[in-house]
């Protein structure tokens, strides 16, 4: 069976989620715009020796320009948004020319992804059809599918947030029937002690970088993961508050 899909277009531009870390789930429209693209930019956190997004296509690369850009990791908005827009003019620049170029990020570019700052700055570069943005398996879903647990049934409400602001995730907590927590980093004692608080420990999962090969490490229970600092910066936490039925959610309406 041959499944068709879209090539890269001269002067055009893709940001492509290529998925938690394992190139197997790498979807195919994602492989084919890499194989096509004239340029290929591969974002690198400051923090990192390596590119996980470089090393995730690395076997998609052959004569394509790939050029690494390392982005900062500090809570500077300014300094980030800086970055980005000086990696847009690279780009605008190839565009102008008539080259197609793919930026690929891991997980999914419209989640706490780089292309989202890339993407803010060449909105006024390039038209708005010369954009384009392919998903791309996040590391929640992964998580979710490691696990075998659904992330929502029914009328169940779904919160993603970074885990940086603990009395918004005690409020979140109280709207919500699934939290799903990323940047989890230094803050895994103030988490587990809020979760302990609320009775929610153990409707809490971890996990550490999801589908990368040889790193990857899951805590069903969360108190195992409280003994352990060295989780990372890619650590996802899913916590099940409760079920909302079809049925309360009837009777919440009528009551309202």
């Amino acid at each position: 069976m041959s499944i068709k899909t879209k090539e890269c277009q001269p002067g055009h531009f893709y940001a492509v989620g290529v998925g938690p870390g394992s190139p197997d789930l790498i979807t195919l429209r994602a492989a084919r715009l890499i194989q096509s693209a004239d340029t290929v930019i591969v974002p690198r956190s400051e923090l990192a020796k390596e590119s996980l997004a470089l090393i995730t296509i690395r076997d998609l690369i052959d004569q394509q320009e790939v050029i690494e850009h390392v982005y900062p990791m500090k809570r500077d908005s300014a300094r980030t948004r800086t970055c980005w827009a000086e990696v847009a003019a690279e780009i605008a620049t190839r565009i102008d020319a008539g080259k197609s170029v793919v930026q690929v990020t891991i997980g999914d570019p419209m989640i706490y992804s780089t292309s989202s700052y890339l993407i803010e700055s060449l909105v006024e570069m390039l038209p708005p059809e010369h954009i384009h943005v392919v998903p791309g398996i996040s590391a929640f879903q992964a998580t979710a599918a490691l696990l075998v647990e659904p992330l929502t049934l029914q009328e169940d409400r779904l919160t993603m947030m970074p885990a940086t602001d603990m009395p918004a995730i005690g409020r979140a907590l109280d709207t919500c029937e699934t939290l799903v927590l990323y940047k989890v980093g230094p803050r895994l004692q103030q988490l587990g002690a809020l979760l302990q608080e609320r009775n929610l420990i153990h409707q809490a999962r971890l996990a550490c970088y999801v589908e990368q090969n040889g790193r990857e490490v899951i805590f069903r229970d969360f108190r195992e993961a409280l003994s352990d600092e060295s989780h990372g910066y890619m650590s996802t936490v899913i916590v099940r508050v409760g079920r909302r039925s079809w049925e309360q959610n009837t009777a919440a309406q009528e009551v309202a």
